[in-house]
């Protein structure tokens, strides 16, 4: 038996044109599963799908763009896979967004609800949707990617954190909910990982420089880093692991600033 065979698996990946979304769908398709890349492009969703059912020579993947603000499109979404893959096993709730740094007595009520409506709310519609065919199938995996964030205070992104935290007690609730049916839900915590979204935290070299001597492994984290840790989940591999966070990275919080 390979513990981390995902052949005949359907996945929904959220925010999976770039970055950590992408590397963890980029996984799932070698790992054998059908995949949808979905962010809020079409266009960018296409190539991305093309470029994995290049790779593999057959349709490994296919796009579905929606945007996580609006629940008709993720509506849209569920329904498209549905009918196009007949099924979902595994849902990946990474798409997110930070419209702010700074203190929190700088944010604005229309950015705070945004923070919380694209990385609380929305990962609860997309679960509430797919969750009842894993329920009845009694198997599935549902893996929100959270961060680090959610496990440390700041004074530039704390709106940020604080959804990241709420999405780490949503994993645990609904596990608690999910588990007499055999649907696993956890989290993925990753560190600073060298994407566009992060790239505000890296950029500067002396910024890099400085994650780099607050991480015991020395460096940032890459993208496809974080995929292995949502195969093992989605994986036989992660069977009886539910209502977890785990963490991805390098070892920034378990380092002292002493």
């Amino acid at each position: 038996m390979d513990l981390f065979d995902l052949t005949g698996r359907v996945a929904i990946v959220t925010g999976s044109t770039r970055g950590i979304g992408r590397a963890i769908a980029e996984a799932y398709a070698d790992a054998g599963a059908r995949v949808v890349i979905s962010s809020r492009k079409q266009p960018s969703c296409e190539e991305v799908a093309a470029a994995i059912n290049a790779k593999h020579n057959e349709e490994r993947a296919i796009a579905i763009a929606a945007s996580i603000s609006d629940k008709s499109a993720l509506e849209a979404l569920v329904a498209e896979t549905r009918q196009r893959f007949g099924k979902i096993d595994i849902l990946v709730c990474n798409a997110a967004s930070n419209p702010y740094y700074g203190p929190m007595a700088g944010i604005s009520d229309e950015q705070f609800r945004k923070i919380f409506d694209n990385n609380v709310l929305a990962n609860h519609w997309l679960i509430t949707m797919v969750s009842p065919e894993m329920v009845e199938r009694r198997d599935g995996s549902i893996i929100v990617v959270s961060s680090i964030g959610g496990l440390i205070g700041s004074d530039v992104i704390g709106p940020y954190n604080i959804s990241k935290a709420a999405d780490f007690q949503m994993v645990r609730n609904l596990a608690v909910e999910f588990g007499q049916h055999n649907v696993r839900v956890n989290a993925i915590a990753p560190g600073v990982i060298r994407t566009d979204f992060a790239r505000a935290l890296w950029e500067d070299p002396k910024a890099e420089a400085a994650l780099q001597r607050a991480t015991p492994l020395e460096r940032i984290g890459e993208p496809g880093e974080i995929a292995g840790a949502a195969v093992f989940l989605a994986s036989k591999g992660g069977a009886y692991v539910t209502g977890q966070g785990i963490v991805v990275d390098g070892g920034s919080t378990i380092k002292s600033s002493l």
